[in-house]
């Protein structure tokens, strides 16, 4: 009897397979400065994802340029100059606009949740976050560990 190939490929544990996924929707992203995804999770179930990039219907930075480049707004700073939506905002845009509770879910992220992110994921009712890069963001960090909210940074 013939063996079963066996060089493919290991299958990824959850983690890895809903970190990559983020990886994969950040490639939408219209922003000039950083691509961003995220996706929320119940149950290994997707149930929305996000980019960041301009609202629906409106014109994206990369065709108008960057006004906060153009300012030199410090990344982390005056988020209110920039006409995109973050990846976790619109992740959980996208299932309030579905009807799609997230209470209780995970999300996964390209990159840790800055504090604007942070109040509307505890406010959410998320549980868990789970992000692959870094960003400087102190009151995040604070507020996430205050409501309760588990951060965990993946390899």
């Amino acid at each position: 009897m013939d063996k079963p190939h066996t060089d493919k490929p290991a299958r990824p544990d959850w983690h890895t397979y809903f970190m990559e996924i983020t990886e994969l929707v950040a490639r939408r992203s219209t922003c000039l400065r950083r691509h961003v995804g995220a996706v929320i999770v119940k149950n290994k179930r997707m149930l929305a994802t996000g980019y960041n990039g301009a609202p629906a219907g409106v014109t994206h930075c990369s065709e108008t340029g960057c006004l906060r480049a153009r300012l030199n707004v410090p990344s982390g700073e005056r988020h209110e100059l920039c006409r995109g939506i973050h990846a976790e905002q619109n992740a959980i845009i996208q299932a309030a606009f579905h009807g799609v509770s997230i209470q209780g879910a995970s999300l996964y992220c390209t990159n840790q949740p800055c504090s604007i992110c942070a109040k509307m994921i505890i406010n959410a009712g998320i549980s868990a976050v789970y992000y692959k890069d870094g960003y400087d963001d102190p009151m995040s960090l604070e507020m996430l560990a205050e409501a309760g909210v588990e951060l965990i940074r993946l390899p």
